[in-house]
């Protein structure tokens, strides 16, 4: 999944059932968030990592039929970009742990959930915080420590829009909304964000995390190490594009600010490498929820 610190909820159930006294379903909209930059700024004694960045929301989004009335359970539907099939995994973690279902627990809810997805595990995209703060919402729960027990990016994916967003991902400061375009490279593998962490703290220990400021993500170097072939496909989105790419969160998605009309790049179209496919996404900013 794609929470930072992914902790599990913790206390009583919160937040009464806003708009659904009737028990009838409900469809709702999950953003992707786009982690523009990222900085690791310390470590807390209970392991938790302290982050600086920027987060955005992205019109790339995940649908989620909430029904009360339903057997509790998840069913989970991909549906990539660019119609892409076979393409990659949809693996939602363990039955009964994942992020909808930590949402649905801290919430004090039963439901069943059919989620359309669009935005790929692993991508570092925040699809499960997304889906997970879409819950949230149903459920009238607006508590950002509720939301930060089930997962760092959640907090921030409550509200979206555009923030500054520090400490474990439970401090989020609005920021004006900005008007933006970004090519996204989604490759056809995900990364562990639990992974990139601990390969971070080796290299912390290591003294190898110097970058000289060449890059706007902390976590860079580290989910390169977990990772390789990501390297392959940075190279390959800045040579469509021209433009040095960007990854989002721990990964797997680079990113290029600016429309697909710009790089004469289709969205949906896939780009090669050693027999694989990528696909190019066009996403542009949404405003905050509400």
């Amino acid at each position: 999944m794609d929470a930072i610190n992914d902790p599990m909820p913790e206390g009583a159930p919160v937040g009464p059932n806003r708009g659904t006294a009737d028990g009838k379903a409900v469809e709702l909209t999950a953003s992707a968030k786009l982690t523009v930059s990222l900085r690791v700024t310390g470590v807390r004694a209970d392991g938790y990592h302290l982050l600086e960045s920027e987060m955005v929301t992205l019109d790339l989004s995940d649908t989620l039929v909430i029904d009360p009335a339903g057997v509790s359970g998840l069913d989970v539907v991909p549906e990539w970009p660019g119609g892409a099939t076979g393409w990659r995994d949809v693996d939602m973690g363990a039955v009964g742990d994942n992020l909808v279902s930590r949402a649905l627990a801290a919430a004090g809810r039963t439901a069943n959930v059919r989620l359309v997805k669009r935005i790929p595990p692993g991508a570092g995209l925040g699809g499960g915080s997304a889906d997970a703060a879409a819950v949230l919402r149903w459920a009238g729960c607006t508590d950002l420590v509720v939301a930060a027990r089930i997962g760092a990016d959640v907090p921030f994916c409550l509200g979206g829009g555009r923030a500054r967003v520090s400490g474990i991902g439970d401090e989020v400061v609005p920021l004006p909304f900005e008007d933006r375009s970004y090519l996204l490279l989604l490759p056809p593998f995900g990364v562990d964000t639990a992974a990139v962490y601990r390969a971070w703290d080796r290299l912390a220990a290591s003294g190898r995390l110097f970058d000289g400021g060449m890059t706007s993500n902390g976590l860079e170097a580290a989910a390169v190490e977990v990772e390789p072939r990501l390297t392959e496909w940075k190279r390959t989105l800045e040579e469509a594009t021209g433009l040095p790419a960007h990854l989002a969160g721990s990964g797997s998605t680079w990113f290029v600010e600016g429309a697909c009309e710009k790089f004469g790049v289709e969205s949906g179209a896939r780009l090669s490498l050693g027999g694989q496919h990528a696909v190019v996404v066009a996403a542009r900013t949404t405003p905050a929820a509400g």
